[in-house]
Formats: C-alpha cells, sequence, structure tokens
C-alpha cells in the first residue's frame, strides 16, 4: 500500500508554498517525482540540497524480472543512470555502508558527495532484558533452540534461500524451530515452504524487541539492504547473528569476531554456521558481546549533531534558529 506524490498535479500550490518558507537547505528524501521536483526548484534557487540513500532499489531488479531477465541489464542501465544524475545534483548524500558508497561510485555518483552516516539504536528498546522464557516455550511449544527471521516478507529479501535453509534443519538430525516475523505478499508461499515454522505476522516494536531476545540466534538472507536495521537491532538484544554477505547489513559483521556472514544464495553455507554457533557456548557468548559492544556506539544524538553541523555548512550560517 504505497501512495506516491505527483508534483506535477500542484505544481503552482507547491511553489507558493516552498517560496513562503523560504529554506536555507532542501533536504530531499528520495529520488521520486517529487524528489526530482525539490531538486529542480533548489537548483533554479541556488538552494543547497542534502539526501540520504535510503533504498537500494537496483538491488530488487533480479528479483522484479526473473521471468524476463533479457530486460535486466537494460532496467539497471536506466535505473544507474537517474541515480547518478540526481545524486551529483546533491550537495551532499548520506549512505549508510562503505559497499554502498563503492556500488554508487560504480554508477558513476561522485565519491566526494557521498558520507557515511549510519542509523542509530534505541538500546532502551532492544534489549537482552526483554527475553521471555516462558513467551517463546508458548510460541514452540519446546526448549529448542530458536532462530529468528524478521523482514518484510517480500520476494527481494532472498526468502528462495531462507526456505532452502529452513528444509536443511528439517533433513537434519538438530532440533530447532524457525520463527518468522513480518507480513507481506509471500507471507501464503512462506507458510506453505516452511510449514513447522511458527509466523507472527507484522507485530510492534515493542513485541519484536521481545522476540529477538527470546530467541537463540538470528538469520537474515536478504541481500538488498542499504543499511539493514533488523541486523542491528538483533545485535542490541543480545543475539549472535548469521547473514548474508551482500547488501549494507554485510558491513556489520567482522567474520568470525561478532558474527558469520554467508555465500548468500549457499543453503549450506548457513547451516554450517549456524550449526557452529549453536554448537559452541565459548563462539556464541563471544559474538553476544561483541554484538552488544558494537551497537551500543550506535548513538542518534550523534548523528544528529553530524547532521546539524552538515546543514549548517550548506547553509553558511553560524548556528541554528530553533522555530
Amino acid at each position: 500500500n504505497y501512495t506516491m506524490a505527483l508534483p506535477g498535479l500542484a505544481k503552482k500550490k507547491l511553489k507558493k508554498k516552498l517560496n513562503e518558507f523560504d529554506a536555507d537547505v532542501i533536504h530531499i528524501a528520495t529520488p521520486s517525482l517529487l524528489g526530482a521536483y525539490a531538486l529542480k526548484y533548489a537548483a533554479k534557487h541556488d538552494i543547497p540540497v542534502i539526501s540520504i540513500y535510503h533504498t537500494h532499489f537496483i538491488s530488487y531488479i533480479d528479483y522484479y524480472f526473473k521471468y524476463a531477465p533479457f530486460l535486466i541489464g537494460k532496467v539497471k542501465q536506466a535505473i544507474a543512470g537517474s541515480q547518478k544524475a540526481f545524486y551529483n545534483n546533491c550537495d551532499k548524500v548520506y549512505i549508510p555502508a562503505e559497499c554502498i558508497r563503492e556500488e554508487l561510485s560504480e554508477m558513476g555518483v561522485k565519491r566526494k558527495r557521498m558520507k557515511i552516516w549510519k542509523r542509530g539504536i534505541d538500546t532502551a528498546l532492544f534489549s537482552p532484558d526483554k527475553s521471555d522464557v516462558r513467551l517463546m516455550h508458548k510460541l514452540t511449544g519446546n526448549t529448542y533452540p530458536t532462530i529468528i527471521f524478521a523482514s518484510r516478507l517480500v520476494w527481494e529479501k532472498n526468502l528462495e534461500t531462507l526456505f532452502r535453509v529452513y528444509d536443511k534443519f528439517q533433513q537434519s538430525e538438530l532440533k530447532v524451530n524457525f520463527l518468522v516475523v513480518g507480513d507481506g505478499v509471500a507471507l501464503k508461499a512462506s507458510k506453505v515452504k516452511m510449514k513447522n515454522a511458527v509466523f507472527t505476522g507484522k507485530v510492534s516494536h515493542e513485541t519484536l524487541s521481545v522476540l529477538y531476545a527470546s530467541s537463540s540466534l538470528f538469520l537474515f538472507t536478504s541481500v538488498s539492504e542499504t543499511y539493514g536495521n533488523v541486523v542491528l537491532e538483533a545485535m542490541a538484544s543480545g543475539l549472535p547473528c548469521v547473514i548474508a554477505d551482500g547488501g549494507g547489513s554485510a558491513d556489520f559483521i567482522k567474520q568470525g569476531v561478532n558474527g558469520f556472514k554467508c555465500d548468500p544464495f549457499d543453503e549450506h553455507d548457513y547451516f554450517i554456521r549456524i550449526a557452529e554457533v549453536l554448537s559452541n557456548e565459548h563462539l556464541k557468548s563471544q559474538f553476544i558481546t561483541e554484538g552488544l559492544q558494537f551497537s551500543n556506539k550506535l548513538s542518534w544524538d550523534q548523528l544528529a549533531d553530524t547532521y546539524f553541523e552538515d546543514v549548517l555548512k550548506l547553509s553558511g550560517k553560524k548556528k541554528l534558529i530553533k522555530a
């Protein structure tokens, strides 16, 4: 259920509002039609622009066009061209991970315009203290280790690999539970493919924090993330993480130190790594400790300070005036 702004239908009203506001800096959230309109307005009025790279659209193309592979190259080329044109006309572009900088650079986005700006984490919300053993027993009906996967259930999250990992465990002698948290167009298919898994559907952040902290390990197969908030949330909740070596979330993991990164589409690699963590208490404890230390360093206050410092520099003002 997405909505889209169509600035072409309200040009006069938009222009009037923008002129009245008289911005010193324009922040554009995404290169949509509205974003393109704002970029054009900023250029015409010589107003600096800051943007944040939220969605790695180009990584979705392999999934959306898998039944028309002859179009994949052309569509990716078109997206790369449009993003290059958009972001090279911004004064500063916040990106969440080093790998995203490299990919955008390959598209032709100028490196001097990009700046690493991660995301913060609410460590009061996501915490090991939220663990509820009784809740997990109620959900699963047993005391086996629980592997949690939290995401929108859409095909670009590499769900096919998740299904194969699930099958590997079902065929093995290892007793584990699979807990799938989230909703989406692939929910029905996921339930068919993972018949013995527990599905919660969409839950609140508070409920999610309890489910994280009450699980044994976090599994994430997606390679389409620009950042991967769920990995950081799992770390802050005291979970060892086994994730795909791809997308922005891969930057969180230092291999064998605070988690494992796997060949994104190799279910055997995930199976071996997960089994290793679950059978090795020392390694599991190490991943938990390192993950907590890593996540605790990401403060929203520090990120906000960086943002407002950059806004001040772009505006040419010495200090911000509070509204």
